[in-house]
């Protein structure tokens, strides 16, 4: 195997909890870890390197860095940006992440990065754009996280009523990661039954569907509410992405990938299925979504367009 190296800009909470999976998964052995304030990266890196003689398969070696360090890094993580505060949504962190997305673009340009990156920080979607825009990357070495943690709050939440493991189940949140984001029920399943076939056997009341979209889509603020922030379960989705990548073994995951035409749209990135490789997201995989679905993508869609429109301006 040859040797990996991650490199993450925003030693925040969520990338703090990305970076301690990624390790106890032993994704890479080299991590290098960058914020712009330095004090935070070198005291993360020191606290994470006492782990090291703990693990299984110890990483080679941890540090705080800076920009030139992404020139050769296999895949950049980023989480910078100032945290969602209660009560807010993700769009109306725009404008101020926006800015700060330009400015670690630019650097991460400068120093020749060649490799994939993927993007945490909220909102997603329009971050996402705004990364690839002002760095000029192909489009499929650059990714958001998407829908992919509402998709595993979906997951767990359908796994727990109908008391299988969450494995067991294949359900997709998609659209963009906050209040328009939409689940297309049609093509959820449990095991090889279509989820209609789980309410008909009376293992899922229909009324619970609803119910469960409204879970998902206000789970973040609950959380937000009742600890300030959310980071562990995009910690472990941002190890997910980056393990299927790094194995590139062609697993289909949700992640925000550039539409070109699929479900009808392009021009801008969005949560969706996508097949994932070594070079990123290699395809966008297009469920066959029925009228009243598309209606509502199609509804997603026009927010993170209009937005998207609105935060190039500004930038």
């Amino acid at each position: 195997m040859s040797k990996r190296k991650i490199v993450l800009i925003g030693c925040g909470a969520v990338g703090s909890s990305f970076i301690y999976s990624a390790i106890n998964q032993s994704l890479a052995q080299e991590y290098v870890l960058i914020d712009a304030f330095e004090a935070i990266a070198e005291g993360n890196a020191i606290d994470f390197a006492d782990c090291q003689a703990g693990l299984d398969h110890p990483f080679t070696s941890i540090k705080s860095g800076n920009y030139n360090d992404c020139k050769d890094a296999d895949i950049i993580v980023i989480t910078a940006g100032r945290p969602q505060k209660d009560g807010e949504t993700r769009l109306n962190m725009v404008i101020d992440n926006a800015k700060i997305m330009k400015d670690i673009s630019l650097q991460v340009k400068k120093s020749g990065f060649k490799g994939v990156t993927i993007i945490a920080s909220n909102p997603v979607d329009i971050m996402t754009a705004v990364y690839q825009k002002v760095t000029q990357f192909d489009y499929h070495k650059v990714l958001g996280t998407g829908t992919i943690l509402d998709s595993l709050r979906l997951q767990h939440l359908i796994a727990e009523k109908i008391e299988v493991n969450p494995k067991s189940v294949a359900a997709y949140v998609i659209g963009e990661h906050g209040d328009s984001s939409m689940i297309p029920w049609s093509s959820v399943s449990v095991g090889n039954k279509n989820i209609y076939q789980q309410v008909a056997e009376g293992r899922i009341k229909k009324e619970e569907l609803n119910q469960l979209r409204d879970e998902v889509a206000q789970r973040a603020y609950k959380i937000i509410k009742l600890k300030r922030a959310t980071f562990y379960g995009i910690g472990v989705a941002l190890a997910l992405l980056v393990r299927n990548i790094l194995e590139g073994q062609n697993n289909i995951l949700v992640a925000g990938a550039y539409l070109q035409g699929e479900y009808g749209h392009r021009g801008f990135y969005i949560g969706v299925p996508t097949i994932l490789n070594e070079k990123g997201w290699k395809k966008i995989v297009e469920l066959p979504l029925t009228k009243e679905e598309q209606i509502a993508f199609d509804k997603s869609c026009a927010i993170v367009k209009d937005t998207l429109e609105k935060t190039f301006v500004t930038i």
